[in-house]
């Protein structure tokens, strides 16, 4: 990876949204937006707030969380590490 997140910041992988519900086939602008996601970088954190995520924590975010990035033909967020609400366990 060669982005590298500064400060309290995180880059994170959403997950990929549902194509299918019980057998019918959902059209790319109905499909609602991940609110979960695998992070893949971290900054090194502030010197008011100590990072806690790490690289491969799968967490949940809020609906409207973070800047889209596509870096690579992938699609990933970056937002503070304040803006996750969970690691999933």
């Amino acid at each position: 990876m060669n982005i590298k997140p500064l400060a309290d910041r995180v880059l994170i992988a959403p997950a990929q949204a549902e194509e299918k519900i019980g057998g019918i086939i959902i059209p790319d602008t109905a499909k609602e937006k991940p609110l979960r996601g695998k992070v893949v970088a971290t900054g090194k954190g502030t010197k008011d707030e100590e990072m806690i995520l790490k690289e491969g924590d799968e967490v949940l975010y809020g609906k409207y969380a973070g800047t889209e990035l596509e870096f690579g033909g992938e699609k990933y967020l970056m937002m503070r590490q304040s803006d996750v609400l969970a690691i999933l366990q």
